[in-house]
């Protein structure tokens, strides 16, 4: 069985950031593998979608982070849309997982 693919970004603006004009690809408010394959989604961008990511595991998003609001409210979180904001729409930063997560995975 393959693996469905990821469909390619499209242009628009972030629902996290609130950055204009950059790449957006769904992001499962809650994973999928945690029951969100039918719930909300939102067009984040790729740097968002990939931050949120390498921060937190699934878990940790389904159990409370699976909202916009939420996700904003977290500092780390925070802090990465303050810096963010003031990049270009094209800029696409280099994320590393947090070694949280690489421990939980």
């Amino acid at each position: 069985m393959s693996k469905k693919k990821n469909p390619k970004p499209t242009l628009g603006r972030c629902e996290l950031c609130l950055r204009e004009d950059v790449e957006t690809t769904e992001h499962h408010l809650t994973p999928k593998e945690r029951g969100g394959t039918f719930l909300g989604t939102a067009d984040l961008c790729i740097p968002c979608h990939k931050q949120i990511h390498a921060l937190f595991t699934n878990e940790e998003l389904a159990a409370g982070l699976n909202t916009l609001e939420s996700l904003r409210a977290n500092e780390t979180v925070a802090g990465f849309l303050r810096w963010i904001r003031k990049q270009p729409p094209t800029a696409l930063p280099r994320v590393r997982k947090s070694q949280h997560v690489r421990g939980k995975r």
